[in-house]
């Protein structure tokens, strides 16, 4: 099978693989998921709980530096550790609690049934746009609303429109106002269009999005700048005015701009004067911070989303080429279907481990620090089937994201060149061939088993691949 697009023709990555090997490769990947299930236990919970804590750590020491926001330094630092905190929240501990990772602990707040993020988008809506749409019908066009999330074209065969045009400009919004770029898309704006959803369920969602959004504006741009201001009030009254401040409060000029030469007025404008410079200053700069690192965050998250899913080398498919998929090729099209990000384990860990986007997609709710772990052997897989494994450094993928971005917002456009069959670096060309993971793995889950396979259906996570054989 062949995907075209303006005469280019680019083959389907199963094309030469029968059906009984594309079964073989199928149970072979289940077995590598059975296996790390099968282990899972105590340096995995302490691994997600100190992750946990750090965050947490991470987030309140930002918080208290910025309570001197109005040094330039404590400003930096302050921003810096509530960015970080921002990140590792979405990333390696709310996008992959939500995913399931963690239910097998069965721990009362560490689970996708009642875990809740820090971003736009809830829990209920992002679980079924994220963890079964996209995760089931991944790369599938006209069927995995995240291809470019409806508002982009990415893949040259999309169809164009002139919106595209703009499509470079609205990017770098998206990438500044992430996270409520994807509260609207877990919408699902197409179907609202095209009448398959309801005005209840509309207005509900609409509900869910504008209570995390109050609850954000009145954490970070009211409740911890207040706080921060009255931080300021105390320690100025307790050194009996010792801090220097602005000669002049924005509320007394306000209040002599607005109010003339009246006695009251001048009198309260004085008063303010007095006492609320240094607060006011506060207020904003410590509003500020918490601003500039909800878009580091939403930056972050743009990035590492887009160059796990858009690099040059992830194939996309029409609803032709899966008509009748089986498991294994189910498994093959989230293989291709994603690339890697290389990095330091630091990187990985603030990528929500999201730089191994190829084990994600083969295994989405397996713990996230398992991946570097089988990502050996779902090369091993690849060398043995001949298949491609995408992977490259972030300057690389984001780079190949950014043109295909603004080579696509014109009309026209081929597929890029994909890789060919991954291959073992020479160094380790001489080592005796390894069997396969299914033949080595003994200990396998029962297919019936509730934690067999990345469909398993506790808490949030939906992800539909075919049935396994019997």
């Amino acid at each position: 099978m062949t995907a075209t697009d303006s005469g280019q023709r680019v083959t389907n990555p199963l094309a030469h693989l029968d059906a009984e090997t594309i079964e073989r490769l199928g149970k072979e990947f289940d077995a590598i998921h059975d296996e790390v299930y099968s282990d899972l236990g105590d340096r995995d919970r302490r691994y997600i709980k100190t992750v946990i804590a750090t965050q947490r750590q991470l987030a309140a020491l930002g918080r208290v530096v910025l309570l001197n926001s109005r040094s330039r330094g404590a400003w930096v630092a302050g921003t810096a550790c509530l960015g970080m905190a921002k990140i590792l929240e979405n990333m390696e501990i709310g996008h992959n609690v939500m995913h399931g990772q963690w239910d097998w602990m069965n721990d009362p707040y560490i689970h996708s049934s009642v875990w809740d993020w820090d971003t736009a988008s809830t829990a209920e809506a992002w679980k079924h746009s994220h963890n079964y749409v996209h995760h089931t019908f991944t790369n599938i066009r006209g069927k995995d609303k995240d291809l470019g999330y409806e508002i982009m074209r990415i893949d040259p065969n999309q169809k164009w429109h002139p919106v595209y045009l703009l499509q470079p400009f609205y990017n770098v919004l998206l990438m500044a106002f992430f996270e409520w770029g994807v509260a609207l898309h877990d919408l699902d704006l197409e179907a609202i269009r095209r009448g398959e959803k309801s005005t209840a369920e509309v207005v509900e969602d609409l509900k869910g999005i504008a209570g995390k959004m109050r609850r954000q504006v009145v954490k970070d741009y009211i409740g911890w700048p207040a706080i921060s201001a009255g931080a300021f009030l105390l320690t100025q009254a307790l050194t009996a005015g010792g801090i220097r401040q602005p000669s002049t409060s924005r509320i007394g000029n306000a209040l002599r701009r607005f109010g003339g030469r009246r006695g009251r007025t001048t009198s309260l404008a004085g008063l303010a004067d007095r006492v609320m410079p240094g607060a006011e200053s506060t207020f904003l700069r410590t509003m500020t911070a918490n601003f500039t690192a909800n878009i580091i965050r939403n930056v972050w998250a743009h990035g590492i989303i887009f160059c796990g899913h858009f690099p040059d080398q992830t194939y996309t498919f029409s609803q032709d080429e899966v008509e009748n998929e089986t498991r294994g090729g189910w498994y093959v099209r989230q293989l291709v279907g994603a690339a890697n990000i290389e990095g330091s384990p630091l990187f990985h860990v603030i990528s929500g481990n999201l730089g191994y986007q190829v084990e994600h997609h083969l295994f989405p709710d397996m713990p996230s620090t398992r991946y570097a772990e089988v990502a050996p052997k779902v090369k091993d897989i690849c060398e043995r089937y001949g298949l491609p494994y995408n992977s490259g450094p972030l300057s690389q993928q984001w780079g190949q994201v950014h043109r295909t971005i603004a080579r696509l917002a014109l009309p026209g456009g081929k597929p890029r060149p994909k890789p060919g069959p991954y291959h073992r670096p020479p160094h380790s060309r001489g080592e005796e061939p390894r069997p396969s993971e299914a033949a080595r793995f003994r200990g396998r889950l029962p297919a019936d088993h509730p934690d067999a396979g990345p469909e398993h259906s506790l808490g949030g996570v939906r992800v539909s691949p075919p049935p396994r054989d019997a």
